[in-house]
């Protein structure tokens, strides 16, 4: 099996490295519009060998497309040409609702929407390990609308690499990505500025320590590509920060109103969070 990775930062090149590992993958070749990503990729040995996208669809049996969401959809514009063959595409994309309903539909059964629940806030290829993907959970969104072939070669493929697979529809998706991953982050470059707001914040951030670090973590995450992440899903976003604000407001009242009883329940409450992961 011949794989091919377009898009060479952290998550593609992280799942090349990953894929490269496996007996029956031959090669991975990879495909990058910027110039400085394919050198380091090579470099870095995370590909064998870079081709523009024409070549790739040519000869790969399975393509990931680890790029944002728009480009994901015209790379998916551009592989209509794919239409009756048994070659795999596979998009990562962090929302998948855009992205299901403009596969054109002459692929349709080609095509696997995935999002790989795991990331860091570095980006680039130099940020790219082995392992970023291992014991991650990976969710296939309308699986039922993709070929058998398709199907089985990406759940044998994300299984061999490690991960724990869920199967969802895209619209549920995104409600629950956008509560999970994206609120997070918004709340985490809110906090960052909050802080970077303040008159004292060389000496506010002199203490900080690993709560604040924790929490303030995603802030360094690239802007272009939460952007696009936000104004993608950007109603369930909204609905999400709602619900948080909610959440956020009954614990200032409780503290204005010094009803520390009713903010004691409340972090009791929160503390039920663990034993769901555990």
């Amino acid at each position: 099996m011949e794989i091919g990775i377009v898009g060479l930062g952290l998550m593609g090149g992280s799942i090349a490295l990953s894929l490269k590992k496996l007996p029956f993958v031959t090669s991975v070749v990879g495909s990058d519009h910027n110039i400085e990503h394919q050198k380091t990729a090579l470099e870095l040995r995370l590909v064998d060998e870079i081709l523009s996208f024409e070549d790739l669809k040519k000869r790969c049996d399975v393509i990931f497309f680890a790029v944002p969401v728009d480009s994901v959809i015209d790379l998916l514009n551009q592989s209509i040409d794919l239409a009756g063959t048994d070659k795999t595409l596979i998009d990562l994309g962090s929302t998948k609702a855009l992205i299901v309903n403009a596969i054109p539909p002459e692929i349709r059964a080609n095509v696997v929407a995935a999002h790989p629940m795991t990331g860091t806030e570095q980006f680039g290829p130099k940020a790219a390990f082995d392992g970023l993907y291992k014991d991650k959970v990976v969710v296939l969104c309308d699986l039922e609308h993709s070929g058998d072939v398709q199907r089985d070669t990406a759940l044998k493929l994300f299984f061999s690499i490690g991960m724990n697979i869920h199967r969802m529809g895209a619209a549920q998706h995104d409600r629950h990505a956008a509560f999970i991953s994206h609120m997070p982050h918004v709340i985490s470059y809110a906090l960052a500025n909050t802080v970077l707001a303040q008159e004292e914040k060389e000496n506010i951030l002199a203490l900080a320590a690993g709560g604040f670090r924790s929490m303030s973590r995603l802030a360094k995450s690239s802007p272009n590509m939460w952007e696009d992440i936000f104004r993608q899903n950007r109603i369930n976003v909204l609905s999400a920060i709602e619900f948080f604000e909610e959440e956020l407001q009954t614990l200032k009242a409780a503290l204005k109103e010094k009803d520390f009883k009713k903010l004691h329940k409340e972090m009791k409450g929160a503390n039920k969070l663990h034993d769901i992961f555990t």
